[in-house]
Formats: structure tokens, C-alpha cells, sequence
């Protein structure tokens, strides 16, 4: 997509008003100033008026608590996919922000919103997600300063650290962390030799799963919500 028709319909300005704030400098792309109409647009690209993220209207920006049980794909023979929480009207052009394990609860996005979608998912952003975690048995002595330092993880090349790590109590800790590694939550708490017996994520950089929504219930986000991760 053009950048100058982009800026017309997510801003409300006219073409002529988007190609003189193209040209007075008021628009950036992924952080950098773009003067230029015709440069195109690619998926997941950031575009800002003023400092202020651009979407189009009519996206759709939700939270959902994940049951267990439910799939984050669009299909799957022997599963519910969350996607069937959502009534099917409202269904279209819907994509997961992320995933989350069979087993796994807690804080879901999901959004129209391609752009909006990358900024939280792309590996650069580091995203931090918080995770509360129920153990096997009492976390050892160390494995705090293990995890917080980093700790190496089977077939991985660099070692997986935790950017914090909090203890609810004694078989419970909130563990956040910045990566999004094949079931990475679980392979760290296992390197430290113990063992996740249940995980629901909390929060997803500034959104915090309201604690108003039952498993299996959905909301739209605030205006608020959505910026915070712009």
C-alpha cells in the first residue's frame, strides 16, 4: 500500500493534507522520517503522525483468557482452536498475536491489525510476557541467580534468561521473559532441575490479562491497551 493513501485513510486527512505532512516531515516510518507518497508500505511496518501510531479504521484489538484445551492455529483435527471462542461473525481477518501451549492459560491477543501484530511478536521488540508458574517442588537455592544470569537450554546456542523472576510462594513464581523459544518456560524451569506443573501468562508488555474475563472469555481492548504496545 502507498504511504500517502495509507496516511489518508488511517489519519482522516486528505491526500493533499497527507502530502504536506509528508512534507513538512511529520511522518515516520519504523522510526524514521519518510517524505516520500509513493514509498511502499510493507507488513508490520510502524507508521507515526506526529509521534502518533497510524492503523486504519475498523481494526479489531482483542484480549482473550485462554482455556487449556484450546489450540492457537486456525485448525487442528483433535482440538478447539481459540478462534471457535469468538463468535463467527466476528471471526474474519482475526490473527493470533502469538502463542500459547494446549496446557498453557492466560493472556491471548489476537487483532486485525498486521502492523500492530509484528511490533508485539518481532524478536527486535523483545516484548517482555510474565508467566505465573506453578512448580513440581520448592525452587532450588540458586535457580533464581540461574535463571536471572541465564541458563542454557538443550539444542540452543545461546544461553534463555529470565528478565525477572518473582515468588508468589513456596510452589508458585511469576517469571517473565523477552524471547519466545520453543516451550521456553518450561526448558528453563527444567534446567534448573525442577518441573512446571502449570503455567497461565499474566501479561504481555503494558496489557495485563483483566481478571474480569472467565476462561474462555474475550474483550476488546482499550484505546489505552493498544497504544502501549504501538
Amino acid at each position: 500500500m502507498r504511504l500517502d493513501f495509507f496516511i489518508a485513510n488511517a489519519s482522516g486527512l486528505s491526500r493533499k493534507e497527507a502530502k504536506r505532512a509528508l512534507g513538512a516531515g511529520e511522518i515516520e516510518v519504523d522510526g524514521e522520517v519518510c517524505r516520500k507518497g509513493a514509498y511502499k508500505l510493507q507488513s508490520g511496518q510502524q507508521v507515526t503522525l506526529q509521534g502518533q501510531p497510524l492503523a486504519l479504521p475498523g481494526e479489531r484489538y482483542l484480549m482473550l483468557h485462554k482455556p487449556a484445551g484450546v489450540v492457537c492455529s486456525t485448525e487442528d483435527g483433535d482440538h478447539l482452536s481459540v478462534l471457535s471462542l469468538i463468535p463467527a461473525d466476528q471471526r474474519r481477518g482475526l490473527v493470533i498475536v502469538g502463542r500459547l501451549d494446549l496446557d498453557t492459560t492466560g493472556l491471548l491477543l489476537l487483532t486485525t491489525d498486521g502492523q500492530w501484530s509484528h511490533r508485539v511478536t518481532s524478536p527486535r521488540h523483545q516484548c517482555p510476557k510474565t508467566y505465573r508458574v506453578s512448580l513440581a517442588e520448592p525452587l532450588a537455592e540458586d535457580a533464581v541467580v540461574l535463571l536471572t544470569e541465564g541458563v542454557m537450554l538443550r539444542n540452543d546456542s545461546k544461553p534463555a534468561v529470565a528478565a525477572d523472576v518473582s515468588l508468589v510462594d513456596e510452589l508458585t513464581i511469576d517469571l517473565t521473559i523477552t524471547e519466545g523459544r520453543y516451550h521456553q518456560v518450561k526448558r528453563m524451569i527444567a534446567a534448573v532441575g525442577n518441573r512446571v506443573t502449570g503455567l497461565h501468562r499474566l501479561k504481555v508488555g503494558g496489557i495485563m490479562l483483566d481478571p474480569a474475563l472467565a476462561a474462555g472469555e474475550y474483550r476488546q481492548l482499550t484505546a489505552e491497551e493498544i497504544a502501549c504496545m504501538a
